[in-house]
């Protein structure tokens, strides 16, 4: 492989000082021995590393036919076309090639075969004239090449149409069977053949040619500027191929690819001079632009139009799907739940082991220094480290970032960026969106997607960043000691207190022997104080002998095959959208990125184990300024799920603002769709149970003693005004069933408590999920919280996957056996089994999830039994006793058990069971948590919040 080039000296450092430049300035160019091997024996189609490749391919004299394997054509058809003299009347004949399993159709003149005759004459001429010994081989192939030019005089010929395309048949079959000529740039021409002609992964050969395309056209903000507007604009010479669900246009002469244009609703093909201004025209329209391309002539035009649109017309993603997504369900799809961190990211980290071609990562917050498996001994499994490994051995890794507004959050998208790219020039970083040219102040990239080889497929809530690691024991601590069964640290050979300003720091280069799971910043309190200074990722961010960590609880998916290649699709959308958004991301460095065709997404190299097959929707939110369309298919999603629902929802969301006031303040309408069900539940008298687990506190830093804040305040006055408080809550709107409403809905928060040295201490669970789960059949597991931000679609973009299981298993539902689908429930359970503590207890029966004694007894008595007992020994906040901040100020000044009477409060934190408490809805309930106008909070939209 070429040698690098470097604009500054190699440094180990991680420090912001030495991301200040990008150390890689030119991508990695040539294929290894191997590789070339690979191309010139291969039978069954190009190997899709051609893609990133096509100058070194060309560079390497890779021919773009496959050796050995022969090019048969077949004369089959004629038509008559008038000739620009309007005089004659000519022949267009249609010639139909094989390649392999590959077939397509040219359509070539009688002057066209002549042509060919003539250049291919010529270079045997040349090739004669340059007595050079390495051209030896090709005049001795040349030698049986005819001096004839075809010629279709003759009595015979002259009468019969037939003999005549017989005769041209067997001319270029001729030409064909002779290795120079097949090869020949001007046979290539002929059989309109490229680089990308045969890339088994891109699917039918298609459709390809020599055009003028026409600049600008683009759908974008301040792309239409001088020289890209309809008066104003330049014709270029290109290639251009139509695949089966894309198009693209490229610099044949340097191998480069100018523009992709991906097919989808939009997609139209319109000629004439009336849509393209210019004769000879074809306009090729999508979400995101509007090409010109220019033909030699009226029935070019049509015939291109007419390939392209018999191209596109088998493209899934020509038309809107269910709940008004780009992408369909797939059936028979390999899929797979995570609960938690820790298997995901255990599965993703031999997932990325596997991946041959390329890697995409988007995240809302990426730490290059997180661990995929733990305890960590060594640097292998460590994010960065895996990534560069595969970027060695010729792995293209593409990561997109949420581009901040550094002055309202500290996750240092720079650092990560700079950090992963000065690994190696095959790992590509980009952030998005630019605030000011974008115009896009407040909304976010929030979805968190890994695609490998565009065959499996990861989406979830959980980002590839610190604190996101964490296993069903939710644990407290972790100082590196010898846990006890109950995951107590015992008190014996506790560290003492770091010094503020020295806080422990943890060598990455020596992990020999460690047993710690959370290294560096990646233990972490973010309520108690957030994250800082991540360009020392090895720095303690808390006093881990001080401060108990915040457990980390959330959701994943993997998929493969057809919804995998959604998900790629999607994130090749992103990334090309925003190649031409920003001009630093134009030049070649970033490469456009083509999504594989679906009719190879059948063939998995690999797939996660334990996945099983279900019916699998991709679904998403997204806006002009995030991705180039529109769709909110995921709050569609949400609310089919709910109101067809039979039995039980079991939501468990990071937020839940909910309940529209004809869009005044909030608009997402999953809310009513909970209040319509159980009223509709309610006047049918059926069992129908609404399962809601949030957290309870708002994920910002602040002290909860002194009220938390004015951004804690304001998430928690859209939550309270969600459930219970205001004329569109929840409760409110449920007045039809009085005091029943408790017969119908739950809703709760997760704690646990531990040992941290001497002192008991206790903590939130932080749910992070984006969970909906549905009469034991159906899930949806992504990135969209229960707001209007992650729903409506024009403001955060977001992922997530609804899958709905085929197969059906045995179970029982309301005391009737029922017919459930086995992916499902085996999730419903795997949640409710942590959650009442079914794991520890036997006797806890959550088999059936509507059955009053499962929801009173099972679900409810233990939620309200632990906050009690949290409440009595740790004075938890929040609390239903503390209605204002007088009350909260009093209440955070009393003892607590834990202090008083450890013993005794161990005795009474025995009878907790399982993590649920009851969300305490009372509350603050007498004040106005709105942030204060005069504040910067107060000043903010409403819509930062909701």
């Amino acid at each position: 492989m070429a040698s690098l080039e470097v604009i500054e000296p190699v440094t180990q450092s991680s420090t912001a000082q030495n991301l200040a430049r990008r150390r890689f300035s030119h991508d990695v160019h040539g294929i290894s021995a191997d590789e070339i091997d690979g191309l010139m024996s291969s039978s069954d189609g190009r190997p899709f590393l051609v893609v990133h490749h096509i100058p070194d391919v060309k560079d390497e004299g890779i021919p773009f036919l496959m050796p050995g394997i022969p090019v048969t054509c077949r004369v089959d058809n004629t038509e008559k076309y008038t000739t620009r003299s309007k005089v004659h009347v000519g022949t267009l004949y249609t010639v139909r090639l094989t390649h392999g399993h590959f077939h397509w159709v040219v359509k070539r003149k009688y002057k066209h075969f002549q042509e060919l005759h003539r250049d291919l004459y010529k270079h045997k001429m040349i090739l004669h004239l340059i007595p050079l010994g390495r051209f030896a081989k090709d005049r001795q192939q040349l030698r049986a090449m005819s001096e004839e030019m075809p010629s279709l005089h003759g009595t015979e010929r002259t009468r019969r149409t037939s003999s005549k395309m017989k005769y041209l048949e067997e001319y270029l079959n001729s030409l064909l069977e002779n290795v120079f000529c097949r090869n020949d740039h001007s046979m290539l021409d002929f059989l309109s053949v490229g680089a990308l002609s045969f890339v088994t992964d891109l699917g039918p050969k298609g459709l390809e040619g020599p055009i003028f395309k026409r600049s600008g056209g683009h759908r974008i903000q301040g792309l239409n500027c001088i020289g890209h507007h309809r008066f104003c604009f330049r014709w270029s010479r290109r290639w251009l191929v139509v695949k089966d669900s894309f198009l693209l246009y490229m610099d044949r002469d340097h191998g480069s690819i100018n523009f992709v244009l991906l097919f989808d609703p939009e997609f139209k093909v319109k000629v004439g001079h009336a849509h393209t201004d210019t004769t000879y025209g074809v306009c090729i329209e999508n979400y995101t632009r509007n090409l010109v391309i220019k033909c030699s002539s009226y029935r070019q035009t049509h015939w291109w139009s007419h390939e392209i649109n018999r191209l596109a017309e088998t493209s899934d993603f020509l038309k809107v799907h269910r709940f008004q997504g780009f992408a369909p369900p797939r059936e028979n799809t390999l899929t797979k739940w995570y609960v938690n961190g820790s298997g995901y990211f255990a599965d993703l980290a031999d997932a990325l082991e596997q991946a041959k071609e390329e890697i995409f990562i988007t995240d809302w917050w990426l730490s290059p220094e997180v661990f995929l498996k733990r305890p960590a001994t060594d640097n292998y499994w460590c994010l960065n480290e895996i990534l560069k490994r595969k970027a060695e051995q010729g792995v293209k890794v593409c990561v997109m970032l949420y581009k901040e507004m550094e002055m309202a959050l500290g996750i240092n998208s720079e650092h990560s960026k700079r950090t992963l790219m000065n690994m190696h020039p095959n790992i590509k970083v980009m952030r998005h969106p630019d605030h000011v040219s974008s115009v896009v102040l407040m909304w976010a990239h929030h979805e968190k997607t890994v695609a490998i080889d565009q065959t499996v497929a990861f989406v979830g809530g959980i980002d590839l960043a610190f604190g996101r690691w964490d296993d069903s024991q939710y644990r407290l601590t972790d100082l590196g000691l010898r846990e006890t069964a109950n995951s107590d640290n015992g008190v014996s050979g506790c560290p003492k207190p770091a010094e503020p300003d020295k806080q422990a720091k943890q060598d990455p280069d020596d992990l020999t022997g460690n047993t710690k799971l959370w290294l560096g910043k990646d233990y972490s309190n973010f309520i108690k104080k957030d994250w800082v200074q991540l360009d020392r990722p090895f720095e303690d961010n808390i006093d881990r002998t001080l401060v108990p960590r915040m457990p980390w609880r959330d959701f994943s998916a993997a998929v493969h095959g057809r919804a995998a290649r959604d998900v790629a699709r999607h994130f090749i959308q992103r990334w090309n959208f925003a190649k031409i958004f920003k001009n630093k991301y134009k030049d070649e460095f970033y490469p456009y990125l083509l999504p594989k065709s679906q009719c190879t997404a059948d063939s998995l190299p690999f797939t996660v184990p334990g996945s099983s097959k279900a019916r699998v929707q991709v679904l998403r939110s997204a806006d002009r300024w995030s991705t180039g369309t529109n769709e909110n298919s995921i709050l569609k999603a949400y609310v089919h799920t709910i109101e067809n629902s039979e039995h039980y929802i079991y939501i468990e969301n990071q937020f839940f603002i909910s309940c529209a006031d004809d869009g005044k303040t909030v608009s997402n309408g999953i809310g009513d769709a909970i209040v319509n069900r159980i009223l509709r539940a309610h006047r049918e008298q059926k069992k129908y149970r609404v399962f809601v687990v949030v957290p309870l506190l708002p994920g910002f830093e602040g002290d909860i003693n002194l009220g938390g804040g004015n951004a804690i305040q304001a998430i928690l006055h859209f939550t309270y005004r969600t459930m219970c408080r205001g004329e569109h809550s929840i409760l409110s709107r449920l007045k039809e069933v009085e005091d029943l409403w408790t017969e119908h809905i739950t809703l709760c928060g997760l704690r646990t408590h531990s040992q941290l040295c001497q002192s008991l201490v206790t903590e939130l669970i932080y749910v992070h999920s984006k969970t909906i789960i549905a009469d034991d059949r159906c899930y949806i597991i992504g990135s969209a919280n229960i707001n209007d931000r992650s729903m409506l679609g024009n403001r955060d973009s977001e992922m997530a996957v609804f899958v709905e299981d085929e197969d059906r298993v045995l179970s029982v539902m309301g005391g009737q056996e029922y017919q459930a689908g086995p992916l499902t429930l085996a999730l419903r359970k795997e949640c409710f089994r942590v959650l009442v503590g079914a794991s520890s207890d036997p006797s806890v029966n959550i088999d059936d999830p509507i059955s009053d004694e499962f929801f009173f007894m099972g679900w409810n008595a233990p939620a309200k039994l632990n906050a009690t007992i949290y409440d009595k020994v740790f004075k938890c906040l929040p609390d239903n006793a503390v209605h204002n901040m007088r009350q909260l100020k009093e209440y955070a000044s009393e003892e607590r058990l834990c202090d008083t009477d450890p013993e005794q409060a161990r005795e009474e934190l025995k009878a907790v069971r399982g993590l649920l408490v009851h969300f305490p809805l009372k509350f603050l309930c007498e004040e106005n948590l709105l942030p204060p106008l005069n504040t910067k909070e107060g000043m903010a939209p409403v819509e930062l919040w909701t």
